[in-house]
């Protein structure tokens, strides 16, 4: 091949590579850029749909028809925190609600009967979220009721039944608490406080720090939240949509119709018990989370009430 002729060769060879990364580069810009703009009207898109927001602290807090002093700063800090901490946790938040609507309707007229203002059913939801759980303490049930306070107030308490478990009997047992704790300490919010400290514990701090209310006391971390907790749950709980939560009534969770069945002697095989009855052994256990195990031994033939799914 001839110079003149080689020369042209190359040169256009050049000229083809030169256009192709030329159009390569400008594609590679455009996608770039389209990536960019798509992940701008994302993060647009995600800030109309969902925003973190401020709370407003609702004048007239109170805990059961004592007021919340929000005046204080500290006061106001802390009771910010909980509603901030229980509004964003939505999850959380609305598994609340929809056990809430199940397990109330039991409690509230228990504290009714029993003199104990409603607000306290509040506290059964910090305690346990509404569910048969146990403490790494050993408290047990809704309430979170420890063995020894149990059996002081006559609940039975053994590896085979543990009343502790029954919604009923812990209600009554939690009011007949309180009520002592709003005798001896003068207020419901010390009360609440005392649930979760103890009489003695807050009688204490009361004299040693020489005041008189639960706000006015310097207490440890989780009982210096608690009261503010059940203040705060009681404040979203009672008003949903101010703080965000959106559910319809066939959204939350319904407690199943029973019928109830008297027993005075020992059941060998609960299972088999459950059976003769139509249903099975979860179900049964499901009512009866106070029956630990597979079998009732009954020997002083007291009488139990069994509830059974209709």
């Amino acid at each position: 091949m001839n110079r003149p002729l080689r020369f042209l060769v190359i040169l256009s060879i050049v000229l083809i590579a030169g256009v192709l990364i030329n159009a390569k580069q400008n594609t590679t810009i455009e996608e770039t850029t389209e990536a960019t703009e798509t992940v701008i009207q994302s993060k647009k898109n995600t800030s109309d749909l969902y925003e973190i927001k401020a709370l407003k602290i609702p004048e007239g807090l109170n805990f059961a028809g004592e007021r919340v002093p929000v005046e204080k700063t500290d006061v106001k800090e802390r009771i910010d925190r909980e509603l901030l901490v229980n509004t964003y946790w939505q999850s959380n938040g609305l598994l609340m609600f929809k056990r809430a609507n199940k397990y109330f309707p039991i409690i509230e007229p228990i504290l009714a009967e029993n003199g104990i203002p409603d607000d306290f059913k509040y506290l059964a939801v910090i305690e346990s979220g509404l569910q048969n759980v146990k403490s790494p303490a050993g408290a047990s049930g809704f309430w979170q009721i420890m063995k020894a306070t149990a059996r002081e107030n006559k609940l039975e308490v053994n590896s085979n039944v543990d009343e502790r478990y029954h919604l009923e009997k812990a209600t009554k047992v939690a009011c007949d608490y309180l009520k002592k704790s709003k005798e001896r300490l003068g207020s419901w919010t010390l009360a609440a406080a005392a649930y979760n400290a103890g009489n003695y514990g807050i009688s204490k701090r009361l004299k040693t720090q020489k005041v008189g209310t639960y706000y006015d006391l310097l207490l440890g971390q989780e009982t210096g939240r608690y009261v503010f907790r059940i203040v705060a749950l009681k404040e979203i709980m009672s008003n949903p949509e101010n703080y965000g939560f959106s559910f319809d009534q066939e959204d939350l969770y319904n407690l199943e119709y029973t019928t109830t069945v008297e027993v005075d002697s020992v059941i060998t095989n609960i299972a088999a018990f459950a059976q003769k009855f139509g249903t099975n052994y979860k179900n049964l256990k499901i009512h009866n989370p106070w029956l630990r195990e597979n079998k009732l031994n009954n020997a002083s033939g007291k009488k139990y009430q069994i509830k059974l799914p209709q």
